[in-house]
């Protein structure tokens, strides 16, 4: 069955909805433990006395828990071929246990490759809100997409 995201598919405005999220003490823990073990975002007391108030996910763990759901929503289903690279992220706020997020991705452009045919270029801005309303994560980056024909 052919994937339901192709190049043609994405339209610039469009707003992806990637559902949401909640975030356990238990996986803030586990993913410190093997990617970023700083003391916030491995004890509770550590998260308190620091900035960010409370044990906190990294934000590499961020990034990690937006790409599940840009892949569940989409790019699973669709001629992805991967990303040149990322425009920027930014931490805007703390990710702390017990918030639930919310994600969206929102096409900002794209573009057909001038040197492969049959790729394209889509560039999306990401995030993720709190339950609070806070935008806590935001990332722009471009998608290389194979177009339904060259996929076929």
């Amino acid at each position: 069955m052919a994937p339901r995201w192709a190049f043609e598919d994405f339209e610039v405005g469009t707003e992806i909805e990637l559902g949401s999220k909640s975030v356990t003490a238990e996986e803030i823990v586990e993913f410190a433990s093997q990617f970023d073990a700083q003391p916030m975002h491995l004890d509770e007391e550590a998260g308190k006395a620091s900035i960010l108030g409370g044990l906190s996910a990294s934000g590499w763990h961020s990034c990690c828990m937006l790409m599940r759901m840009m892949c569940d929503r989409f790019l699973l289903d669709s001629t992805s071929q991967g990303a040149p690279g990322v425009d920027y992220v930014r931490w805007k706020k703390p990710v702390l246990a017990g918030d639930r997020l919310v994600g969206s991705s929102i096409v900002e452009e794209k573009r057909l490759s001038s040197t492969r045919p049959g790729l394209g270029f889509v560039t999306c801005r990401h995030q993720l809100v709190n339950q609070r309303g806070e935008t806590v994560l935001e990332l722009r980056n471009t998608g290389m997409f194979l177009t339904r024909e060259a996929a076929s």
